[in-house]
């Protein structure tokens, strides 16, 4: 076998690095890596387009797909028909069981921004999930208090997410070459857990993050098909929904269900990865694709209206589910920030109920209760709203692309706040912490990369904040110094942190993802 294991190995991580699992990530690499490098280079290909004057839109190429009314995706997969709540966060194992117990219909077990790279958590996330199937997890905590899995019929469904396509693991290679930390991902898990789930009745489901083609669906699809002949699992039997969180994918809903039809479970509606991705691909257009701060870009804005909407049509066409955002509040000991928090939630999860989602997502146990109460309001007994087709969107590519009519300003206020959270967040990624409580939120690598895309933005165009004040490379590293001084800890503890942070936020070249040099700091 031509594939090298560079980790540690810790106790039973054989039971995830098996035999039989290293042998399916030598054969989904050896098949599937090169198209994946060269999609990759299509994603900076289509960048350069469009700084040249191009610009997105729906494909001609893929005009058919979307005129022919009678394809549908899968029905919904046992475990999969009722998602009107769905819980987020890590496979650490208080986690696990608290995601389980939450009283969430689903809990997304992230392997991605709400996790770090990590070779421990890589493999150790894989193992608490393969604990929680077969009900061997437990945790007590240095408190001494203890967590245990309600019965089966009380505990949410797994669907995992693994890294994006961009993402390498450097700690297992196939003939010398780092291996696609999807790949690594999805085989690890389908090879561990696949047929236990079947065996529940469920079956081995995923959330596939990040994409930005049809093409890159496809792809995800050539990867069911050959992990499912290999582990000899029924074909189909893998489901998968898609976070539609990168703008080029916006314009390819249709054709990225079509791609996965015998495996979709349906789309998940985006917010911060958005937003970033906004920037990203039209980080050379000026002022036209420029955000004020991130707070004030609601999903009510005209061009996440329009983005929303289309996601709903897109989905229940076609006989998918449609996932709404995150509600990331984490309930605090101040009754009157509660109150106000629990008011916006409700009122999010309310409107996004009334759209037609089927379901939306919540970051704490403690916001559970508040999404499923908009959500039963509306559903009642029904599981689900497929019925509900919304004939009357029509969204055009223009929609879409209006960026330009969002309301609001870039203050100092909301540099600061991104400089802030960043580094923070940073800080904690790199001890090999991926969720974060900061300022009452939950956050993840999705507000690393949008509060770094907006400074570096911000200083590329030359915005001038409501002090008057010009966004400069200066002006960033010295409110870089002052927030780390407000939190009170030895500045030391942020170092490495606060110069990842101002190595992206003040490159002169965009750097595509946040996430791949803060890994190369990693062991």
């Amino acid at each position: 076998m031509a594939v090298e294991v560079t980790g540690p190995k810790h106790e039973r991580y054989d039971e995830i690095l098996s035999e039989r699992a290293l042998e399916l990530i030598e054969r989904l690499h050896r098949a599937l890596n090169p198209r994946r490098l060269e999609l990759l280079e299509r994603r900076r290909a289509r960048v350069e387009e469009i700084a040249a004057g191009g610009s997105l839109g729906f494909l001609a190429e893929t005009a058919a797909v979307r005129e022919d009314p009678d394809w549908r995706v899968a029905d919904p997969a046992p475990g999969l028909v009722d998602r009107r709540v769905e819980i987020t966060g890590p496979t650490d194992r208080k986690m696990t069981i608290n995601a389980l117990n939450s009283g969430a219909k689903v809990w997304l077990a992230d392997h991605e921004d709400a996790n770090t790279p990590l070779w421990e958590n890589v493999i150790g996330g894989q193992l608490n999930l393969l604990d929680a199937i077969t009900r061997k997890i437990d945790f007590t905590s240095e408190a001494g208090k203890s967590y245990a899995l309600k019965p089966d019929d009380e505990l949410a469904t797994i669907v995992v997410r693994p890294r994006g396509w961009h993402l390498p693991e450097k700690h297992l290679l196939v003939d010398g070459e780092r291996t696609s930390g999807s790949l690594v991902d999805f085989a690890l898990y389908l090879t561990a857990c696949g047929q236990l789930q079947l065996d529940r009745g469920q079956g081995p489901y995923f959330y596939l993050p990040k994409m930005e083609s049809h093409l890159e669906a496809r792809l995800w699809n050539d990867a069911f098909m050959l992990a499912q002949e290999f582990l000899g699992i029924p074909r189909g039997t893998i489901r998968a929904t898609v976070l539609i969180e990168t703008f080029p994918a916006a314009f390819e809903m249709e054709e990225i269900l079509y791609e996965l039809r015998e495996h979709s479970a349906g789309l998940n509606a985006g917010r911060w990865d958005f937003m970033f991705s906004v920037i990203k691909t039209y980080r050379d257009r000026g002022a036209d694709f420029q955000l004020p701060d991130r707070n004030s870009v609601t999903m009510t804005v005209p061009f996440m209206r329009a983005y929303t909407e289309l996601l709903v049509r897109t989905c229940h066409k076609r006989g998918a589910h449609a996932i709404g955002g995150m509600a990331a509040f984490i309930p605090s000991k101040d009754p009157a920030v509660n109150e106000q928090a629990f008011a916006k939630v409700e009122a999010d999860k309310k409107r996004e109920a009334a759209d037609g989602f089927d379901g939306s997502w919540v970051a704490h146990p403690g916001m559970v209760q508040t999404c499923r109460a908009a959500f039963d309001e509306v559903l009642g007994s029904a599981p689900n709203q497929l019925s509900k087709l919304r004939e009357d969107v029509e969204v055009t590519a223009d929609q879409l692309l209006d960026v330009a009519a969002t309301p609001g300003e870039v203050t100092e206020a909301g540099l600061r706040n991104n400089v802030s959270v960043a580094i923070q967040y940073l800080a904690a990624w790199l001890r090999g912490t991926g969720a974060v409580g900061i300022f009452n939120l939950m956050e993840d690598a999705a507000t690393a990369e949008i509060s770094r895309s907006q400074i570096w933005q911000w200083r590329r165009n030359g915005v001038v904040l409501d002090t008057g004040a010009t966004v400069t490379t200066e002006l960033v590293t010295t409110i870089a110094d002052e927030e780390i001084a407000k939190l009170g800890d030895d500045p030391t503890a942020y170092a490495e942190a606060r110069q990842t942070f101002l190595d992206v936020a003040t490159a002169e070249e965009y750097v595509d993802f946040l996430t791949l040099p803060a890994y190369e700091r990693m062991p």
